[in-house]
């Protein structure tokens, strides 16, 4: 079920409902098993829901040359399941207790439960993606599994580390995010029969609306409602997260902000210790200093001109390609990323 979308935005899914209503399918009929341990963990798992853009990608990518959808279904399931089970490692890696408001696994089953889990999924997706029989696309599948595990490396080796630059972020956020919305995009391409200038034109859109989405979560972390996030607003800091806000408040008052005394004493580039890293304590008044600092200034402005620009990218990216209902959704969705940070 596609949930959290408005009437308007809804009109994104509607060239590809009853596809998206397939790979739901192909999803729920894997809580149908015979290990009695894996049935409630994956009803828990899918039952929470989400918005599916990325199997969206994929069947709207998948679109434009009106190919047997049999393939790009089977992908974008794949898609989603890559997507579920990074984000089972990334609570059970950050300790989350919450994910979209409730608890996470690593919360309810512990981390070695979590983690084992998240294995599990992994290699689904993976026999979902063989089962396409495309080389090109299992080898991309791959390689982004590749990329979201090494953005999870440079997440946490660079975790306090209040000098991170732009580029270290950008590298990162890509790996973390616009990899698999990339890979979405291509593979779904690719299965639907594309040319290849096609093929590259919706990685390049995908690549922009990834940046884009995860500059949007990065700037809610700082300005959002914690009931919204379902987490605390501030928790990129918290846990030593250096995001663009953050960055931009370090470029402009480099001697003057309070991110380098909340970071103070912790390690700034991933020191093996076998009893982990401590977290500051939520309470930090030098969290909600810097929360201040950057809503009192024109940072938020500044990060707002940064999505728009990867946004109006995505949009331009796609005028090159064919007038059909799967490039009108496409530019819906690059309207609706940029609404989201409002």
């Amino acid at each position: 079920m596609v949930d959290g979308l408005d009437q308007q935005t809804a009109s994104i899914y509607a060239p590809i409902q009853t596809l998206l209503d397939q790979v739901d399918q192909k999803l729920t009929n894997l809580t149908q098993t015979d290990a009695p341990y894996l049935g409630p963990l994956l009803d828990y798992v899918l039952a929470k829901g989400g918005k599916r853009i990325r199997p969206a990608v994929t069947l709207l990518a998948a679109g434009f040359h009106g190919g047997n959808p049999e393939n790009p279904v089977i992908m974008a399931s794949a898609v989603e399941l890559l997507h579920l089970a990074t984000l089972i490692h990334d609570d059970t890696v950050d300790n989350s207790d919450l994910r979209r408001g409730k608890a996470t696994v690593t919360n309810l089953w512990g981390p070695h439960v979590a983690v084992l889990f998240g294995d599990y999924v992994f290699a689904t997706a993976a026999t979902f993606v063989c089962d396409t029989g495309n080389v090109r696309v299992i080898r991309r599948f791959s390689e982004t599994i590749m990329d979201l595990a090494s953005g999870e490396l440079v997440e946490y080796f660079n975790a306090f580390d209040a000098q991170q630059a732009r580029d270290v972020y950008h590298d990162r956020i890509y790996r973390k995010t616009a990899s698999l919305f990339c890979t979405a995009a291509e593979t779904g391409a690719v299965l639907g029969g594309a040319p290849e200038d096609d093929v590259q034109t919706l990685r390049d859109y995908a690549y922009k609306i990834g940046m884009a989405y995860q500059m949007v979560d990065d700037l809610l972390d700082i300005r959002g409602d914690a009931d919204a996030l379902g987490k605390p607003v501030g928790n990129d800091l918290l846990q030593g997260v250096m995001t663009l806000p953050t960055i931009m408040l370090m470029e402009r008052y480099p001697d003057d902000n309070p991110i380098q005394e909340l970071f103070k004493g912790r390690e700034p580039a991933g020191v093996y210790r076998p009893g982990g890293r401590d977290v500051p304590d939520s309470g930090d008044g030098r969290v909600t200093r810097t929360l201040e600092m950057i809503n009192n200034s024109t940072i938020v402005d500044d990060c707002y001109s940064v999505i728009r620009e990867y946004c109006d990218g995505a949009r331009l990216a796609l005028e090159s390609l064919p007038d059909c209902e799967s490039r009108r959704s496409l530019m819906v969705l690059a309207d609706y990323i940029w609404e989201r940070s409002h």
